[in-house]
């Protein structure tokens, strides 16, 4: 895109107001662009529900922003394991009995490179499962309470999803003959991509105007994902990029999604992130997105294989 809608500087938090009253689910805040997500939200007066699957960690990062911006702030965790559908719906069956309003349901969390072909418990190729059908799962159970609260769902998405093959592998969707970490992460992450445009889609044919889905992705941004699952050599590689100048603070990485969970009559049918060279850093607004990722046969077909695996039909 030659111009930001933002000016020159693109989105900023600067432009969100006090969200007090507000509420914010989002999922993977022990680290990253989740915790710094989470950080901006609760201070500018938003509750915040974290879903992340480690209680320790949860309560040393609780710690950690009440260290930071003051005891008197409403958050908590519930847990959640994005890599088991029962423990999603777990989760999902506490968010509806303790969360009455969900102002936006933040898809942050995500694993990537695994190095070798790995399942979920419920069967699935991990990185698959993960990102994909436990998000597809958790947004579906999730979808009632957003509605009600005129809500918004927001996929964090990647630039991954253009690096692999160009569509969803139907006839080997656990990647049995060609596993390989990147290529299975790319194809998680456009199936994530192809959920929220499929979701929009839907909403429009309901006639439901009051429930806004989007997508974005965090550019290249200093987190954890690659040096907790890569292989060692890409491990390496990570460490010494980290601290080039082509990759950004996990707090930049966080503005896309904070930008779609809260900037009033953003376009639906964009994909947000920053749009410097490559789409690794600079400022955030609309990018370009290649149009496998919204192939409208695709997308129905992926639907119809994501209630079927999930054992969850999801008509919004």
């Amino acid at each position: 895109m030659d111009t930001n809608q933002f000016g020159k500087q693109g989105w900023t938090p600067n432009r969100i107001g006090s969200l007090k009253g507000k509420t914010y689910v989002i999922t993977g805040t022990t680290s990253g662009t989740g915790f710094e997500a989470a950080s901006i939200l609760l201070s500018k007066g938003a509750k915040v529900v974290m879903l992340n699957r480690n209680t320790k960690k949860s309560e040393d990062t609780i710690t950690a922003l009440k260290q930071d911006l003051g005891n008197d702030i409403d958050v908590f965790n519930i847990r959640m394991d994005l890599s088991e559908l029962a423990s999603i719906r777990k989760a999902a069956a506490a968010v509806l009995k303790t969360v009455p309003q969900m102002d936006a349901l933040i898809l942050n969390a995500a694993i990537a490179q695994v190095p070798e072909q790995t399942f979920t418990v419920d069967g699935f190729e991990s990185q698959l499962g993960v990102n994909h059908y436990g998000n597809f799962l958790l947004q579906g159970l999730l979808y009632p309470r957003i509605e009600e609260s005129n809500g918004r769902l927001v996929t964090v998405g990647s630039m991954g999803y253009n690096l692999g093959i160009k569509t969803i592998q139907f006839d080997n969707m656990n990647w049995d003959k060609n596993y390989s970490p990147n290529g299975v992460y790319s194809q998680s992450k456009l199936a994530q991509l192809m959920t929220v445009y499929e979701l929009q889609d839907r909403l429009k044919k309901a006639g439901k105007t009051n429930v806004k889905a989007y997508a974005c992705h965090p550019g290249a941004s200093r987190t954890s994902l690659i040096r907790t699952n890569g292989s060692l050599m890409t491990r390496f590689v990570w460490q010494l990029m980290k601290w080039s100048p082509f990759v950004q603070s996990a707090k930049k990485g966080a503005y896309p999604q904070l930008m779609c969970a809260t900037e009033p009559d953003l376009d639906q049918g964009g994909f947000y992130g920053p749009t410097g060279r490559n789409y690794w850093t600079g400022p955030v607004g609309e990018c370009k997105l290649e149009p496998h990722a919204k192939d409208k046969h695709v997308m129905e077909r992926l639907w119809e294989v994501s209630e079927k695996a999930t054992g969850f039909e999801w008509n919004p």
